[in-house]
């Protein structure tokens, strides 16, 4: 579960904000439209809970979409990457397929170096800035290799 609070943080409060005003607000303004409606003297239908129950699904929906987007935009932001580019794409690329490329080619996660400070990615097994180890290497080919390993799977050299 702390995992997914941690992802849950990345979403901007901007995106927060708007989709909490389309959850809590104008499902309200549906129901205080229909009282209204209902009032003799006002031409309407009154209040029926059918277009409230699908206005409210249709905020919902719409919070969702717009905290995924705000995720887009957060995530984007830690990686490395262009936000803005990546929200316009989810936005403006139709049935989501901006939104699924989005999670397809995004770069790895960065970290910063111990020794310089530099942010470098995840998978570097030395910082690009000051050549200092990061994650365990090959000795011959010196790639980034995991400490499970007993063979490179890059060379196959002995590790």
């Amino acid at each position: 579960m702390s995992r997914f609070r941690d992802e849950l943080k990345v979403i901007s409060p901007v995106a927060r904000t708007i989709a909490a005003i389309f959850v809590g607000i104008v499902p309200v303004a549906l129901v205080l439209y229909g009282i209204y409606m209902s009032i003799p003297g006002h031409e309407g239908m009154g209040f029926t809970a059918i277009p409230f129950i699908f206005g409210t699904l249709a905020c919902v929906v719409f919070a969702c979409y717009i905290l995924l987007l705000g995720y887009i935009a957060g995530d984007a932001k830690r990686r490395g990457m262009s936000p803005v580019l990546w929200v316009l794409l989810g936005i403006f690329v139709p049935n989501a397929i901006g939104i699924v490329l989005y999670f397809i080619l995004r770069h790895p996660l960065q970290r910063t170096c111990p020794n310089c400070n530099a942010t470098v990615d995840a998978v570097f097994a030395f910082c690009s800035s000051c050549g200092n180890s990061l994650a365990p290497a090959c000795p011959s080919c010196k790639s980034a290799v995991e400490p499970s390993w007993s063979h490179c799977s890059r060379c196959g050299g002995k590790l």
